[in-house]
């Protein structure tokens, strides 16, 4: 009898476009199908079921997703919104989304239009999808305990007042967002008032403004993700606890460009980076009790750049190689330690062989100094009045700041 109504179920369910499966029911929509919406599958779903969409284009206005469910695409389903409309937008926990792609949200100055966009729920999971040519992308507001994996965002914004973000994470906290690709947009990620959240694995490039940007957000990591060619690299900014490891900072150049902007930023730590063609490797002002370790900087235009607003930051390990500038600063007097970088500009000797120069290293050039104070001597770059003016300064060193120096400058590069 049991027997006979679980194949009763199962016909009747299979009539109406659902299948029924160990309690909880798969949904099918296609154009066709018996539903054909995405909205109606939605409406009828119960609590927790999945509903499977199969290819074509699906135009159905702002979809609301108001109960636990899994949507999935199958053959790459395209939800769009015809540049006027947000496409998807979740107020419910515990949705999974995947498989879709999501195509021209409308671009909105008052209500951030997304793409796809949860509000105040909580494990919610966002993966292998395809965003194209929207406003903002992915938005996370006042969410918690949300995975955004495997996505990947394009487009073409010209403009940061017609852009949103590739990755909006606004009041949130214990997000990871991991092995996404970020083209195109305003900022790569943002995030702000957000807290112990991961960023990991993320090629971030050709975003107008930052390929990841930190306002207001505490107790974060970074780590191994690739930011290139942005407007700039990376901005941490008014913040606290960030862990920033294994990334790579390239190719950021152009006037007031870097890498990486510390601003007003405390407790922190960065490590193992790479910071290659850039401006402007790293870019500190305003930061305390940061440490900036075990770092490479090569062939930037200036590697590191030192506002006299920072105080105990620890720059130890480091390799500068390549550069135009090493160090620059806008100080006479330093409350930060540099020590046992490597130095290729180094030119002192080594006579007990314990891998240490002997003769203490001020990485801050005259000629640097006289950049930061008078930029239009630039022009003198590779001149053979700026080989003097350095020359002239290790013999006598009177102008640049003895604070900003390294006591025991290495012989030969750090291996991490």
């Amino acid at each position: 009898m049991k027997r006979l109504v679980g194949i009763l179920l199962v016909l009747g369910t299979a009539l109406l476009g659902t299948t029924w499966v160990y309690g909880q029911s798969t949904l099918e929509v296609c154009p066709t199908c018996s539903l054909t919406s995405l909205k109606t599958a939605i409406a009828q779903a119960n609590p927790h079921d999945k509903i499977l969409v199969n290819g074509g284009s699906y135009t159905e206005g702002t979809i609301l997703v108001d109960k636990p469910l899994t949507l999935e695409g199958l053959n790459q389903p395209i939800l769009d919104g015809e540049g006027k409309v947000e496409i998807l937008t979740i107020t419910a926990s515990d949705v999974t989304v995947r498989g879709f792609t999501f195509q021209n949200a409308g671009i909105s100055h008052t209500a951030d239009q997304a793409a796809l966009k949860t509000l105040e729920v909580e494990n919610c999971l966002i993966e292998n999808n395809t965003f194209l040519n929207n406003f903002f992308a992915i938005y996370l507001g006042k969410t918690k305990h949300c995975q955004v994996l495997h996505n990947t965002v394009k487009a073409h914004a010209t403009s940061e007042s017609f852009s949103g973000n590739a990755v909006h994470l606004w009041d949130c906290s214990e997000i990871v967002v991991k092995d996404n690709y970020l083209s195109g947009q305003r900022d790569g990620v943002y995030l702000e008032f957000v807290k112990d959240s991961l960023i990991e694995n993320n090629i971030s490039e050709a975003n107008l403004r930052y390929g990841l940007h930190f306002m207001y957000s505490n107790n974060n990591i970074f780590r191994n993700n690739r930011f290139r060619a942005n407007g700039a690299g990376v901005a941490v900014m008014y913040s606290k606890n960030i862990e920033m490891t294994q990334n790579h900072f390239e190719d950021n150049w152009g006037s007031a460009i870097y890498g990486l902007l510390l601003k007003e930023i405390n407790d922190s730590r960065l490590y193992n980076n790479v910071f290659h063609d850039n401006s402007v490797g790293i870019y500190v002002d305003g930061a305390n009790r940061t440490d900036i370790s075990f770092n490479d900087f090569s062939h930037n235009g200036y590697a590191l750049r030192i506002l006299s607003s920072s105080m105990g930051v620890t720059i130890a390990h480091n390799n500068f190689y390549g550069n135009s500038f090493d160090v620059t600063t806008n100080a006479n007097r330093s409350y930060n330690a540099f020590l046992e970088n490597y130095w290729e500009a180094y030119q002192g000797y080594d006579l007990n062989h314990d891998g240490f120069g002997d003769v203490p290293y001020r990485p801050v050039r005259l000629f640097a100094l006289t950049v930061e104070n008078y930029p239009q001597t630039m022009i003198l770059m590779r001149s053979p009045l700026e080989q003097f003016m350095d020359y002239a300064e290790r013999i006598l060193p009177i102008f640049t700041p003895k604070a900003i120096e390294d006591d025991r400058p290495l012989m030969r590069r750090v291996l991490w």
